[in-house]
């Protein structure tokens, strides 16, 4: 064993020494180029008429004609006096057909010495290969930015997970269905925009730095002001200050934007992400669900072309209507337990030792029965499902259900087993507003870091008074995740959280 380790390691150095001797070619190449008055990093712009997708869909018409394109030299292959490249821009890739009589002996002596990864612009007519490829003759050849990196191995790409998201970059260069999660990523945002702006909601922006992070059940990063002296926090959460507008007459109101939880990374959770939060004046959690299952419907529709989706092999359907369930029933459904007949914490306790669902000595019977909802239903939801009427000790900013005020106007909808939404009928008593605040503050002084603390500000704002209101949040990357088969958020992320390398 100790024969092979050596022999690994001897190999290791031999491969580190090839590449630093590459490396050091290249350094050498652009030296040279420098030195001969052909610096590429003193180019300043190319002219582009067509991307290599345009030119291959539109060959009828351009065949014959002069073209401009410009991107990565992803291959070269020199044949004496006539030679091919192929060259990788935003909208895919086209060949080249570089003949030293074409662009001149001086120019094609340059490209020969041109490297795997340079970024070129060719200008040259449009032309089909004898093997029917579709081409473009090149009569001029620029070197626009030299590369002094190495990609890796055309045909194994960029494999290994985590310099894949350190380097997304290199990933995008070398991953084409990489490229494509992320312009459906645009895409998806685009048509959600689209969405709201035709149902006349309008787009705000509110504070990411704050004196009081609330909104949210999670735990805020902190950080100080300089200027002010003055800790702050990061949102955790757009909607108190998005209530706030409604307070202030906006009836329709909408954000995308970031908002940060000082939590755990795993596959659906990542410190900073995308958060989509509306509000609507005049409705209720009802009028939320229409709106969600047709935002989602539209969505899919336009950027996947279909309503149906796969996800891990698994198909979800869009465009039937989507479920709806209490948590009650649910819980009753998939466990066995009907909390309509459990009237006292020390039910809910027993219940939960008997189904050996763990729980703290703070939690209440809400909070137990949200307990067993995680335990034993959130996987079987697998087809769009709004879960409704949450337990009021889970649910701090949402309105009481008049009937019963065990329970609030809240859903959530579930698919693929995940929470893919959180929408209420918002609470705009104030009165009530300052005792949940109060209750979770409780809860904070038992040792729960992710409760929420009184936001006086807001407070008042709910005294100038708030229309009924029904408010929807959900978190952009994992829906695209759902859309685009993706395993993990870091898939959907251009740049993830990583640990530093040197920690």
């Amino acid at each position: 064993m100790e024969g092979e380790s050596t022999l690994a390691n001897q190999q290791n150095n031999e491969t580190q020494q090839d590449i630093n001797q590459l490396l050091k070619v290249r350094r050498e190449k652009l030296a040279d180029l420098q030195a001969n008055g052909k610096n590429p990093f003193e180019i300043t712009k190319y002219d582009v008429s067509h991307h290599s997708q345009e030119v291959k869909d539109n060959f009828e018409e351009l065949n014959g004609k002069v073209v401009t394109i410009a991107g990565r030299m992803m291959s070269k292959r020199v044949m004496g006096k006539a030679s091919f490249c192929n060259v990788q821009d935003l909208k895919g890739n086209i060949q080249s057909y570089v003949a030293r009589d074409s662009v001149g002996e001086e120019a094609y002596k340059d490209f020969k010495k041109f490297d795997i990864g340079d970024i070129i612009g060719i200008e040259g007519e449009v032309f089909e290969t004898k093997t029917g490829e579709k081409s473009i003759h090149a009569t001029n050849i620029t070197l626009l930015s030299k590369s002094l990196q190495i990609l890796p191995e055309k045909y194994h790409g960029l494999t290994n997970t985590d310099m894949r998201y350190r380097q997304r970059y290199v990933d995008l260069i070398m991953n084409n269905e990489v490229k494509d999660t992320f312009i459906k990523r645009s895409q998806i945002i685009k048509e959600i925009r689209k969405y709201l702006d035709s149902q006349g909601f309008m787009e705000v922006e509110t504070p990411m730095l704050v004196s009081n992070a609330g909104g949210a059940a999670a735990r805020p990063f902190e950080t100080h002001f300089n200027a002010l002296d003055e800790d702050l926090k990061l949102r955790i959460s757009l909607e108190l200050y998005l209530k706030r507008l409604i307070v202030g007459g906006m009836e329709k109101v909408y954000e995308i934007g970031r908002v940060f939880r000082n939590e755990g990374l795993d596959t659906r959770h990542n410190p900073e992400f995308t958060l989509m939060e509306l509000y609507q004046a005049f409705t209720d959690y009802h009028g939320m669900m229409d709106l969600t299952e047709n935002m989602f419907r539209h969505v899919a529709q336009e950027v996947l072309g279909t309503t149906k989706i796969t996800y891990s092999g698994i198909e979800m359907d869009l465009g039937k209507p989507f479920e709806r369930i209490t948590m009650i029933d649910a819980v009753k459904k998939y466990a066995g337990v009907d909390f309509n007949e459990i009237n006292t914490l020390e039910e809910a306790r027993a219940i939960a030792k008997e189904k050996n669902v763990e729980f703290e000595d703070r939690h209440k019977k809400g909070d137990i029965l949200n307990l067993f909802f995680e335990e034993f239903v959130e996987e079987h939801l697998i087809q769009p499902t709004f879960v409704m009427d949450h337990p009021i000790e889970i649910s701090p900013l949402t309105k009481k259900k008049p009937e019963n005020p065990d329970y609030v106007e809240r859903f959530e909808l579930f698919m693929n087993g995940w929470e893919m939404c959180n929408a209420y009928s918002e609470l705009n008593d104030p009165i009530d507003q300052r005792e949940r605040f109060k209750a979770q503050e409780e809860q904070l002084a038992q040792g729960d870091d992710e409760a929420n603390t009184t936001d006086e500000d807001f407070l008042n704002a709910l005294e100038i008074g708030m229309p009924p209101t029904g408010g929807i949040g959900y978190g952009i990357d994992r829906l695209v995740m759902l859309l685009t088969d993706s395993p993990a958020i870091r898939d959907v992320l251009l740049f993830p959280t990583m640990k530093s390398l040197d920690k």
